[in-house]
């Protein structure tokens, strides 16, 4: 009996029990989870993740929350349009790109894993989604370190 409570203990304590781990959320190359870019309202809402916080009227973008990822007061976690569907996906502060990067990480890294990594006029380090042309990713770098990050359809009409 003790050498299984020893052994539970550094399963526990190493995590070593793939059962055990928490994995980080990807985001990309198509979505998050099961939200997809370019879901229609129906069918994100219809996936039973979504919260809504912003009303956007009948020619406007509603934003939404991943319940699993809720953002707090004054940010969403997603942005759904009339026309296009779901437009944009914020990183929930655990989640990390296919490529790995995560809040945290390095500009230097960022820039080795997208060459064609480039800075927008709104001072927001973008690049083309690998494997999804229809979609960029942004990041926010702030000292040195990758401070937010999320994707959008290329032809967004959420916010500029």
């Amino acid at each position: 009996m003790m050498k299984l409570m020893i052994a539970v203990a550094a399963t526990l304590t190493l995590g070593a029990s793939p059962a055990l781990a928490q994995t980080k959320p990807v985001l990309g190359p198509n979505g998050l989870g099961g939200v997809k870019l370019g879901m229609s309202l129906k069918q994100a809402r219809a996936t039973g993740t979504l919260t809504k916080k912003i009303d956007g009227g009948a020619a406007g973008c509603s934003g939404w929350d991943l319940k699993k990822y809720p953002t707090g007061k004054d940010n969403v976690g997603l942005y759904i349009s009339p026309k296009l569907g779901v437009a944009a996906i914020f990183a929930p502060k655990t989640a990390k790109t296919p490529e790995g990067v995560a809040i945290g990480t390095a500009a230097s890294q960022l820039k080795k894993l997208y060459p064609r990594l480039k800075q927008d006029t709104h001072g927001f380090w973008v690049t083309t989604v690998p494997g999804n042309k229809q979609a960029y990713y942004s990041f926010t770098v702030l000292h040195g370190k990758v401070k937010e990050f999320g994707m959008a359809l290329n032809k967004q009409d959420c916010f500029n």
